[in-house]
Order: structure tokens, then sequence, then C-alpha cells
């Protein structure tokens, strides 16, 4: 008897995230491993590879797929990587649970180190994030598109199409390749908002599925990814925006930690603010941020 469908896309990544979501789902309720399906939805991100996710439309084209399939009742629920989930979402949909969040570091693959990276080094990545910090740590770097899974990624790299790249360390260990790479500490380079962390999300109407999945939410994780996504809906961020976050909680205190750069990495400003959890936190940071701003950092999030 299948109890839930779990939408998820085809991945390595995605199909190990969902098969955790599976697992954590039979341990709270008592189920056998059958009674929760993995639904597999291949989504235009899988299939365009050759262009960066900001020209053919942004973070939408991981979830698109998913979140027709969820609607129309295909699925009862949808696994995601919490980062490639666009702030606005559905009224129809809701985030019901995220699991308790992985490394949130990047992984520098190629070199131990940015400053180990040979003088005009080519470096792969499709993130706006990471390129601006690259520019702004090692201006003379020449970035080019790196898009696929994490294989393909790796084995660009071992072909010598470049000096190195980055990917999340989550991801890296969550496929066992935890040996792979150099985790950069998050004061060099500040992790893309709700990296590490997996989320599920149901239909707004569907109570039944909504508690199954509320009983594997992990509340620090979730008020956390919460927080760094407010501060993306307050800036109007989108997927050409260069912006970090990373929120952390101790008790009932919450601080989120902020970074704005220019495309080029010319420009940055940096903030924090702290208080109880629950707060709109996302939102005094943003206004700060903005405040501080200088005009080539400014003018990429309407301001």
């Amino acid at each position: 008897m299948v109890r839930i469908r779990l939408g998820t896309r085809g991945s390595p990544l995605a199909l190990t995230q969902a098969g955790m979501v599976r697992a954590a789902l039979c341990a709270a309720h008592g189920w056998a491993e059958g009674e929760v399906e993995l639904v597999v939805i291949r989504t235009t991100g899988d299939r365009v590879q050759d262009r960066a996710l900001a020209e053919i439309g942004g973070k939408a084209l991981w979830t698109k797929e998913l979140d027709r399939a969820l609607l129309a009742g295909e699925i009862d629920a949808a696994v995601h990587s919490m980062k490639d989930v666009e702030t606005v979402r559905p009224a129809a949909i809701r985030i019901a649970a995220m699991l308790p969040r992985a490394d949130v570091r990047d992984r520098l693959i190629g070199a131990e180190t940015l400053a180990d990276l040979r003088p005009n080094a080519v470096v792969g990545t499709s993130s706006p994030r990471r390129r601006a910090q690259l520019l702004r740590a090692r201006p003379d770097l020449s970035i080019v598109l790196l898009r696929g899974n994490v294989e393909t990624r790796l084995g660009r790299l071992a072909a010598g199409e470049m000096d190195a790249t980055l990917l999340a360390a989550a991801g890296l260990d969550r496929l066992g390749r935890g040996e792979v790479g150099h985790a950069l500490a998050t004061d060099t380079m500040l992790p893309a908002p709700a990296q590490g962390a997996v989320g599920i999300e149901v239909r707004a109407d569907d109570a039944v599925t909504g508690l199954l999945v509320a009983a594997i939410d992990d509340t620090p994780t979730h008020r956390c990814v919460a927080a760094e996504r407010g501060l993306l809906a307050a800036l109007r961020a989108d997927c050409h925006s260069p912006v970090a976050a990373l929120a952390s909680l101790a008790g009932e205190t919450l601080t989120l930690r902020g970074e704005l750069l220019a495309e080029d990495g010319s420009a940055c400003v940096e903030g924090l603010v702290e208080g109880v959890a629950g707060e709109d936190l996302g939102s005094a940071l943003a206004a700060d941020l903005l405040a501080r701003a200088p005009e080539p950092v400014r003018s990429l999030f309407g301001a």
C-alpha cells in the first residue's frame, strides 16, 4: 500500500535526497519503504544544460514541472533542494517540512584555497553569487559557465576544461563524495540562502499529507531557512542577484548574516542582524544592506 507519493527530479543527488525524505517518513510513521513511492519528474533545468538558469527562466526551471504534478494530484508532496526554490511560491503550495540541514559550505575543487589558484586561472560555475565572490577575492580569475550534475562537473574539470570549480559540500557529502575538494569557511565564501537544506512541499489544502510530512520537520533548519528566504523576498532578489546569506539559531536568538555583491565582485556590502526567531529579520537586514550599498550593488536589487 502506497501511503504517499514523493515527486523528485531524477538526478543522482535529487534521488538521494528524496530517499532521505522517504527514510525519515518511514522512521517517523513506522512504514515500510515500499509505502513511500518516489515519482521522478524531469524538469526543464535538467534538460537544458548549456545556458545559465538566469537566461532561460531562473529557478522555476527546477520547480515548475513538480508544481504542476503536485497541483494535478499526480504526487502528494515534492522534494526540493531549498536553494533552488524561487522565493515567491504559488499560494496553493506550501513548505511543510525541512530535513536537518547539512554542511552549508562551498567546496573548492582544483586547489586547496583561492589563493592557491594560479594567476588568471579558469574557474567554472553557473552561480552569480559564486562568480561575484570569486572575482571579489581574485579579480584575475576567468569565470566560465559550468552546469550539470556533480559527476558531469567533476568530469569536465578532470578533462582539463578549467582549473577549478565550486560545489556545495552538502551535495558532495550526500553522494558519498566527502573526500572531494576543500571546504571554504563561510567567512571566505558566505553560502547561498538555504544551501544545504532539503524541503518538502505539499498542496496547501491537503491537511492530511501536511500532517504526515510535518512529523519530520526540523524546526531550527526551518526557522533559519525562512529567515534567509525572507531576506531574498525583501530584496526582491532573483537568480541574477549575487546574494549570500546564512542564519544561525542559539536558543530563541536568531542571527542572520547577508552579503550583496556587484556582478563583477567590484563592490560589496555585508551586514548582520539578531533577534528573536520568528521576527522579520530578513526585511530588517535587507533595509540595512540596501541603505549602505554602493550604486553598482543597489541597482541590482531594484533600489
